[in-house]
């Protein structure tokens, strides 16, 4: 089967968020920041609400970078990964064993800033065999054309590049799972959908 038509389920894959730090946040510039932290907060929930593994990691977070924005923090915890130098934090002892103790070969990735903290490490994990779908709206940078080039480097390495809700869709699976509506709502609450979903439970009165 084709490695690029394989999906992802709650049970392949790792949520690797890299670097989502305060002081980096001001380089983001290619999307409205208020979006980018709704997406970056639903990615968050939909691994929590499903029991995904995540990995969060920070470079030199005592350093003007920053801690990890506080809305990571808030859904998936404390449990950071502080690299003391590495800028590719794949080239982190401490993160790579993370990632490779949860067992899973698919790796739901998403960094601040995309050119550096999301591209380098998703295409050094895809060199060592691992899937990687780069969550590009969870993932910001200077403006669209750095963006741009980023995701054309990406693909040309065989990184699969995604969004966030649709991430979500791929997981979910069907309606009729067992975090089916969960994650509906985890959708309703961070973008537009939320009038087609409110819309659903009052006419159900759920």
């Amino acid at each position: 089967m084709n490695k690029f038509a394989e999906t992802l389920t709650i049970d392949n894959a790792v949520l690797a968020m890299i670097d989502h730090q305060t002081g980096l946040l001001v380089s983001c510039r290619d999307q409205d920041p208020h979006l980018m932290t709704e997406n970056i907060k639903g990615l968050c929930a939909m691994a929590k609400t499903v029991g995904m593994p995540t990995v969060t990691t920070a470079s030199m977070p005592d350093g003007p970078n920053g801690p990890i924005m506080s809305e990571i923090t808030d859904i998936l915890g404390h449990d950071i990964i502080e690299r003391a130098g590495e800028i590719n934090a794949w080239k982190s002892p401490a993160f790579k064993q993370a990632i490779e103790a949860t067992g899973r070969k698919k790796i739901i990735m998403a960094g601040i800033v995309t050119d550096v903290c999301l591209m380098f490490p998703a295409i050094s994990a895809v060199a060592e065999g691992y899937d990687v779908y780069a969550v590009v709206d969870a993932s910001g940078t200077w403006n669209k054309a750095v963006a741009d080039a980023s995701i054309h480097r990406m693909t040309q390495a065989g990184v699969k590049v995604a969004t966030w809700a649709s991430v979500l869709a791929e997981v979910m699976d069907d309606w009729r799972s067992e975090k089916g509506m969960e994650l509906g709502g985890i959708l309703g609450q961070h973008t537009t959908y939320r009038w087609v979903y409110n819309s659903f439970l009052q006419a159900n009165q759920l």
